[in-house]
């Protein structure tokens, strides 16, 4: 067997066309559960925060750091993960029960986070990553395609990081958990900086004929071996001067990295220009974290820019893509997904810039970032719930 095949070389037998098909591949219950969550998960933070209803779910602001993290965003990067090793390797990753199995461990340590049973949620949370690097571990290994091995070290990562903000919220150990959302942040930027490098060019000149998007290998390795820097700054907890250092070598890297891709000649695509002004978003978190660290920005700033505008850009920029090349539809946006990008990217806007422009107005733009944000999500989900659960166009699997 090849280390690479087309996704759908892997034998599996068709659904009925127009049936039921949720759990014929990883990313339509994962896109669609991700969705569904980032929508109603940010509505009750942001009613909360405002102080209009109750502290009933994810109150304080490490939890709900742990849930965009270990729930939305990694139930995006576990579809993605499903279906990429697919294809990387021409074998079969989790479909049907086992992979309802897993959307229920996910779906579990969602409701759990909502009871006082803190070790149940703990053991949940814990248990998803080592799921998804088993589901993705086994095709890997039996095609030999090491080169994507290092993803079952990140995902091994993520888990002792939810590990340790567990430990943190249940007082099980002194160390803060802000240090577990740190890392698995990194993590998360790790890979989005990996695929990006590999799809956002391919993507480019391939959806914008005459681009010549292109890497530089000594680019490269600074874009990458500055967030591995990075990882292993935030886990020795170095000085503020050192990683206000690190943090300028990778903007810089990551800012040469973009213009090689020529995001300027995209803004005639919205399925391409969406991933370009996302990944401008981790150079614009890079710096404002290197600001915030120099006491010249308040340092959520940066926090938020990874978040919304880097996770929340290129997630709903990848969900829409990939979901409509698995299931066969063309590769170009409508307005209705153009109206994601733009909630998604107004939200980022209105969190990161409205507080610097108008700091008496902080609670106002708050809210009007989690309006933004939901609204983004939520006519994601309503317009690809028909895409996602339902057979592909073509007649084929996945």
């Amino acid at each position: 067997m090849p280390k690479t095949a087309h996704l759908d070389s892997a034998p599996r037998s068709a659904p009925a066309p127009g049936g039921f098909a949720l759990w014929a591949l990883g990313f339509r219950p994962f896109y669609l559960l991700a969705s569904i969550f980032a929508a109603l998960s940010v509505a009750v933070w942001t009613l909360q925060y405002a102080g209009r209803i109750p502290p009933v779910y994810a109150a304080g602001p490490l939890a709900h750091a742990h849930e965009m993290l270990f729930g939305y965003t990694l139930a995006v990067v576990a579809g993605f993960l499903f279906t990429a090793v697919r294809n990387w390797t021409g074998r079969p990753t989790p479909t049907g029960a086992a992979l309802a199995a897993i959307a229920g461990v996910w779906l579990a340590g969602r409701a759990l986070m909502l009871t006082p049973y803190g070790v149940a949620a703990a053991v949940a949370n814990v248990a998803f990553p080592v799921a998804v690097a088993v589901g993705i571990g086994v095709p890997l290994v039996a095609s030999g395609n090491r080169r994507n091995y290092f993803f079952l070290a990140l995902l091994g990562a993520l888990a002792v990081a939810a590990a340790f903000v567990h430990l943190a919220l249940l007082g099980a150990i002194a160390a803060p958990g802000w240090l577990g959302i740190q890392v698995g942040l990194d993590v998360v930027l790790f890979v989005m900086a990996v695929m990006g490098g590999r799809v956002i060019p391919m993507f480019t000149n391939n959806g914008v004929p005459g681009t010549n998007a292109r890497r530089h290998p000594l680019v490269e390795r600074l874009a990458l071996g500055s967030v591995l820097a990075l990882i292993a700054a935030d886990l020795l907890r170095l000085p503020a001067p050192v990683l206000v250092a690190l943090l300028a070598v990778a903007a810089c890297a990551h800012g040469a990295r973009l213009a090689l891709w020529q995001p300027w000649r995209t803004l005639g695509t919205p399925l391409v220009w969406v991933l370009h002004v996302a990944y401008a978003w981790i150079v614009l978190h890079l710096a404002l974290r290197a600001l915030g660290l120099a006491e010249v920005v308040a340092t959520p700033l940066a926090t938020h820019a990874l978040t919304i505008g880097a996770i929340g850009g290129l997630t709903i920029g990848m969900m829409t893509r990939t979901a409509r090349g698995h299931t066969a539809r063309p590769l170009v946006a409508d307005r209705y997904e153009v109206a994601c990008y733009l909630l998604v990217l107004a939200a980022a806007l209105v969190r990161v810039f409205g507080p610097l422009a108008m700091p008496a107005a902080y609670l106002q733009m708050v809210e009007a970032s989690g309006i933004l944000w939901c609204a983004g999500f939520a006519l994601y989900a309503v317009r690809y719930w028909p895409v996602l659960t339902q057979t592909r166009l073509d007649g084929k699997p996945g």
